[in-house]
């Protein structure tokens, strides 16, 4: 027969819950007892909130007797529905968020759980058959128990995970939040400072941005695997990390391992107030890098400020370089790039002929001639430091032919 036990005397569930209710603060201390050794604290619990206990469990009682009119067919039906079918679950859910809110594992509380079933179940068997209790309504109580405690189990469960990931996407807004801040000019220090102890970000004395291509899928599955202590910065064509104190003992060299390959570019390492400014800088490198001015897997921006300088501005380079290097706009390809050569390496070795033919691969004598070329056509303007010094940056970085510009 399927359904409600309609035949079941009410004077034996009525026995049976008058007994079980004088039991229960023995139930209680029996439950204490055994959490005692390895979870003390729900323990006390029950020790400290001992009222409000013993009224959570005579409802759990009132619960399960009710359990005990279905038979066991008919419980493996509601087994599925969770422990709202009895109105429970979302104050068992609130325990699984608490626990997770605590710190604490959601196996103790499980584990807890369990017991306080083992020490419910004993009980309630001896109270049955001493009242009488027939078979069949025995082995319901029996399913009636595990099953609402694997429904309670459920609800907090979900509750702990559900708290665990709100926690965690909470967490990312957060250092979200602290990243944007950090790159604004728009914050404070003691924002700054309010921010990271929010998301447990110690403040480091200095850091870096760290920039790879958006369209470069290794560059941020690299960048995701600097860890928790980088913030991740995530907007709209930037695909960024803040590195807390880069210059750190071997800092530059596991960064240099972590990014190979990723088309990164680290910035210069700069105290936290100074970082948009930094990161300024870096998307300069990252140009550069682009166009192949710069080539270094990763580029460290601190190692090429001279080359970000130069090229901040490629047309002002380019009018610099033509204006430089108009004496020699009027010769062929081939000579230009000869006397180009020389007029350089006379730079570098401040005149020394011999180091320069050595560098050439050229007779000392070859050096004295083209050296004569290019006096007739500077002039003495060769002998002037200023000139010397645009020549030098005119040569060094240029890259296009000197009569292409």
């Amino acid at each position: 027969m399927t359904g409600r036990r309609t035949e079941t005397s009410d004077g034996t569930l009525a026995d049976l819950a008058k007994a079980t209710s004088e039991r229960l603060p023995r139930m209680l201390d029996d439950v204490a007892r055994l959490l005692n050794e390895h979870w003390p604290d729900y323990a006390e619990f029950i020790v400290t909130e001992r009222d409000e206990v013993l009224v959570s469990a005579n409802m759990f009682l009132q619960r399960l007797l009710r359990m005990a009119k279905w038979d066991i067919a008919e419980l493996s039906g509601i087994a599925d529905q969770g422990a709202d079918r009895f109105g429970e679950q979302p104050l068992f859910e609130e325990i699984g968020r608490a626990q997770w809110q605590q710190g604490r594992d959601l196996t103790s509380l499980l584990s807890a759980y369990q017991i306080g079933a083992r020490v419910a179940w004993h009980h309630v068997a001896e109270v049955a058959l001493e009242v009488g209790v027939p078979s069949d309504m025995f082995a319901s109580l029996a399913e009636a128990v595990f099953i609402f405690v694997d429904q309670l189990s459920s609800a907090s469960a979900r509750g702990y995970v559900l708290e665990q990931s709100e926690s965690a996407a909470m967490r990312e807004r957060l250092r979200d939040e602290l990243a944007d801040m950090l790159l604004s000019d728009r914050s404070d220090s003691a924002a700054i400072r309010d921010a990271a102890a929010r998301v447990d970000w110690p403040l480091p004395r200095q850091a870096a941005v760290v920039l790879v291509e958006p369209d470069n899928p290794v560059g941020s599955a690299l960048l995701g695997r600097l860890g928790n202590s980088s913030l991740h910065v995530r907007r709209q064509r930037l695909v960024c990390a803040i590195v807390p104190d880069p210059d750190g003992p071997q800092r530059r060299e596991r960064l240099a391992s972590a990014l190979r390959g990723a088309g990164a570019v680290v910035g210069h390492a700069v105290p936290l107030e100074r970082l948009p400014a930094s990161m300024h800088v870096a998307e300069l490198a990252a140009q550069l890098r682009r166009t192949h001015v710069l080539e270094d897997d990763p580029v460290f921006v601190d190692e090429h400020l001279d080359s970000i300088i130069v090229h901040r501005d490629a047309k002002l380079f380019d009018a610099m370089r033509h204006q430089c290097l108009a004496p020699l706009a009027h010769l062929g390809p081939v000579t230009r790039k000869r006397l180009c050569e020389t007029l350089a390496c006379w730079l570098r070795h401040l005149g020394d002929r011999r180091a320069m033919a050595e560098e050439l691969h050229i007779h000392p004598q070859t050096v004295r001639y083209r050296m004569t070329q290019l006096r007739e056509l500077f002039g003495e303007s060769l002998d002037d430091p200023d000139n010397r010094r645009r020549l030098t940056l005119a040569l060094a970085w240029g890259t296009s032919d000197p009569g292409e510009v």
